[in-house]
């Protein structure tokens, strides 16, 4: 799969996109729109995993510390496998979230839209004391203000975006209303704008719901009172029955 800026297949120069969305084009010809996160939602993300880690190396040296010398070698273990591998283990195992990210909604991908693999969540996880440099995450902070998708040093050479995870959006129901027989006939756009219109009418005021509405009035050949109800009538019968 290869990421935004890509040609589309008849040749045409395709537009970069207006906000940060991260386009990747699938070997299927479908683009994938992903969502980088910026700087403050990976910060906040870091501090919650940086206290989930300390909190498990203060666990463990209270409890193996008591065991003597074989408890402190115990520990001194624990502390190289949490500092190193505790985000590996969390991006590669957890869908690529560990739990801060989880708690923020974010997760870790290749540039591509795939799940990180283990190479690729060492590479950047490994490189993490350089971002560090020279002191309070100077580099990777610099870096990940100058890229236009956030990448810190860690990502850019790893190959991986960390965006935010979608969720499922419930579709929209139609209001309960009688359906309502086309005037006319009406091309695919408007049928896919006249549901839109229908599934969003309820976060709509009721001032905007009559602007939008009036427009269409003319050609549905009804007064602007009658209009939305019209409209939404066309909707479920263009919806079917439910």
């Amino acid at each position: 799969m290869s990421a935004s800026p890509a040609q589309p297949s008849d040749g045409t120069a395709r537009q970069p996109p207006l906000d940060t969305r991260y386009l990747v084009e699938t070997p299927e010809g479908i683009d994938l729109v992903l969502h980088p996160a910026g700087l403050v939602p990976r910060a906040l993300a870091f501090a919650v995993d940086l206290m989930v880690r300390g909190l498990i190396l203060l666990l463990a040296f209270l409890l193996l510390g008591q065991f003597g010398e074989l408890g402190m070698g115990l520990a001194s273990l624990t502390f190289f496998l949490v500092t190193w591998w505790y985000m590996v283990l969390f991006e590669v195992l957890n869908q690529g979230r560990s739990p801060g990210k989880q708690l923020l909604g974010l997760q870790v991908l290749h540039d591509d839209g795939t799940p990180v693999g283990w190479a690729a969540s060492l590479t950047r996880n490994l490189l993490r004391v350089v971002d560090l440099l020279p002191f309070g995450y100077s580099l990777g902070i610099l870096s990940c203000l100058a890229h236009p998708a956030f990448k810190r040093l860690g990502d850019l050479a790893a190959g991986t975006l960390v965006v935010y995870r979608e969720r499922a959006q419930p579709r929209p129901s139609l209001p309960e209303v009688a359906a309502q027989p086309l005037p006319f006939a009406l091309q695919a756009d408007e049928r896919r704008a006249l549901l839109a219109f229908a599934e969003r009418q309820a976060g709509l005021s009721a001032g905007r719901r009559r602007e939008l509405a009036g427009i269409l009035a003319g050609p549905l050949q009804v007064p602007e009172a009658q209009a939305e109800a019209r409209l939404l009538g066309i909707a479920r019968e263009l919806m079917g029955p439910s």
